[in-house]
């Protein structure tokens, strides 16, 4: 096996390299420039991957996010308004569905309405309640039915809306009015 210091030690190398997953490995002659060609190959494609995940990611704007919301039954659902889902979410993820939170306990938060693993998804790690049946992996999408789904389920709970901090900090009790002001919702 061929390491890449060997391969800078070796000035005029003029051994042919196969990229392996483990490394590299001597091959039959040919041209460095070959080895720059693969590496140029391979930053290339890994920009296209980190493209694609971001591309995958969506930030809902406000007020999208509230048409959204009531589109999907959320206004007045189990008594909450779509003003305090706004707000929740709003300090939850700022509406970003790709958000992923680690916390302290080892568990994690996913997507817009940042669900628990411990309690309410499966993310294959830790031992999961797993309230929702749901892979974890769901709310990280920009299609939001699954994370809406889950989200309906947990307010179904008896904490209800209270099991989200961010709602709890930053919208309990509060006017709200501002989360929908000018959406026409």
């Amino acid at each position: 096996m061929l390491s890449f210091g060997d391969l800078l030690s070796e000035p005029g190398n003029q051994h042919h390299l196969q990229l392996s997953i483990f490394g590299y490995k001597k091959g039959s002659s040919s041209s460095c420039g070959h080895i720059r060609t693969r590496k140029n190959t391979i930053m290339r494609s890994l920009l296209v991957l980190l493209f694609l995940a971001v591309a995958n990611a969506k930030i809902f704007e406000r007020c999208e996010w509230a048409r959204t919301l009531k589109a999907n039954g959320m206004d007045g659902y189990y008594g909450i308004s779509l003003a305090d889902w706004v707000c929740l979410t709003r300090w939850e993820s700022n509406y970003n569905t790709m958000a992923k939170n680690t916390n302290n306990d080892g568990s994690t938060d996913f997507g817009i309405f940042q669900i628990n693993s411990y309690w309410w998804c499966n993310d294959y790690i830790i031992n999961s309640h797993n309230g929702c049946n749901m892979d974890c992996s769901a709310f990280l999408s920009d299609n939001v039915n699954a994370a809406i789904t889950c989200a309906k389920r947990v307010v179904r709970d008896p904490q209800g809306i209270s099991a989200w901090y961010g709602w709890q900090y930053n919208c309990e009790g509060r006017d709200l009015s501002s989360y929908v002001s000018g959406c026409g919702v």
